[in-house]
């Protein structure tokens, strides 16, 4: 049981500690409305810091009241920015004047413009002595600060602060009686109503700022709410018009042979090439549908294994299906890159050979990778079209480009070519291998 007293004592002297013994600086907030208006509670503390701390000397009034007082006035003015230290400092000031600063007014006359300056001591010869914490201007600084301490802290802390004041006021009734006479009983009231008032306003604020966080948080919500339905309308519209003409273009391809006598064997191969190239199409939108349909996009994203350069071939081979003369080259060893990598790079490719199909009709292509022990570079290279171009310029495929190879570090530039051709080059930074190299890989000179 004894050991029990002096840990709960230790726990209690930690707690206070850790609520009021702080010299951070905390300032008093401004008040919310117009700007001009804002700093409106430092002015009215600083003013009645001044008229209660402007205690006059006067007959029947020690000399170091008027010290005391404007001592006190000063922690009040401190309050407002680190209050913890200003509630010690007056606190102090409290306890120091309970033993040195005597008036002798009556209870009712010990504001400031109360005393009248010079008055004669025989207007007071009976009246008991009155130290200056418990005269009222006293009690009301010291309450100004424990409501300046109320407004900034934990109900807790400022339950304590209350507390220790009461324990101060107790200690002068029962070791200074003849220089208090029992006026303190008046603080306590009002110590209890300031703290009270100040900790109701801080309940009342904190409650408001909790409110605001949770309108902007319906707020946010509502806008990703509103963005989850234009994507899902987006999809819809997507998935009503492109995938209807895709499918479409699919089965007219896989059509098409059968309302032919005789079909030659050119005519079934890009027919069978469209058709295959309609339903690749209609797979990648359907994967994107579901992205737009998704909440975050990392399930649907997920679901589909996304192309790597294990699938070049067959991009390469579509591409000569169409009847494009396509050169590959292949310079270093190939490797398994990372997923990121092999996904850009596989994009970059398909989106470069594709404006070169459109941009440029019946021209050749060349496509270089080079496998380097820190990077991948890609060059697509178109010459002069041998038709007239037909397909618009202006989309979205040099910046998609762009952005997936900045998204790695790395760089990608585009131009034409002093034969009238044009040139997409690549550069991705890349790591050692990602795993055991491919099957089937030759590297080419």
């Amino acid at each position: 049981m004894r050991r029990k007293q002096p840990a709960a004592r230790r726990g209690l002297l930690a707690a206070l500690r850790a609520d009021l013994w702080s010299t951070a600086a905390d300032p008093l907030p401004r008040m919310r409305g117009p700007r001009p208006l804002a700093r409106l509670p430092h002015v009215l503390v600083v003013l009645y810091a001044l008229v209660l701390g402007l205690f006059p000397d006067g007959e029947g009034i020690d000399p170091t009241v008027p010290l005391l007082a404007t001592a006190q006035a000063a922690t009040l003015v401190a309050a407002m920015f680190r209050p913890l230290p200003a509630f010690w400092a007056s606190l102090a000031v409290v306890l120091a004047g309970a033993r040195a600063g005597m008036t002798y007014l009556p209870q009712t006359l010990t504001f400031p413009w109360m005393v009248e300056p010079g008055a004669p001591p025989s207007r007071f010869p009976h009246n008991d002595a009155v130290a200056f914490p418990w005269t009222g201007s006293g009690i009301f600084l010291h309450a100004g600060v424990l409501f300046l301490l109320a407004l900034r802290v934990r109900p807790r802390a400022a339950a304590e602060a209350l507390a220790i004041s009461v324990l101060g006021a107790a200690a002068c009734v029962v070791f200074l009686p003849q220089q208090t006479g029992g006026t303190p009983v008046i603080a306590l009231p009002v110590y209890a109503l300031a703290v009270a008032s100040g900790t109701m306003i801080r309940m009342l604020r904190t409650t408001r700022n909790r409110l605001e966080a949770q309108e902007e948080l319906t707020a946010e919500e509502r806008a990703h709410r509103t963005l989850l339905q234009e994507r899902s309308r987006i999809a819809r519209e997507l998935h009503d018009v492109v995938a209807h003409h895709m499918s479409v273009i699919s089965i007219q391809a896989q059509v098409a042979p059968h309302l032919v006598h005789d079909p030659p064997d050119e005519l079934r191969d890009n027919l069978a090439g469209i058709r295959e190239n309609a339903v690749e199409a209609l797979t990648e939108l359907r994967r994107i549908l579901g992205v737009l349909r998704t909440e975050d996009g990392a399930d649907a994203s997920q679901q589909a294994p996304q192309p790597t350069l294990d699938r070049l071939g067959e991009l390469l081979a579509n591409v000569r299906g169409a009847g494009v003369a396509l050169t590959e080259e292949i310079a270093g060893e190939p490797r398994p890159l990372a997923p990121g990598v092999e996904l850009s790079a596989f994009r970059i490719v398909q989106e470069a050979l594709s404006n070169a199909m459109r941009h440029a009709p019946g021209a050749a292509v060349t496509l270089r990778l080079r496998y380097q022990p820190d990077a991948l570079t890609i060059r697509v290279v178109n010459a002069a079209p041998a038709r007239p171009v037909t397909a618009p310029g202006g989309g979205h495929g040099l910046p998609g480009m762009r952005e997936r190879a900045a998204m790695l570090g790395g760089d990608l530039v585009a131009g034409p070519t002093p034969d009238g051709g044009y040139e997409v080059s690549a550069f991705l930074p890349a790591g050692p291998s990602a795993g055991p190299p491919r099957k089937g890989d030759e590297s080419a000179p």
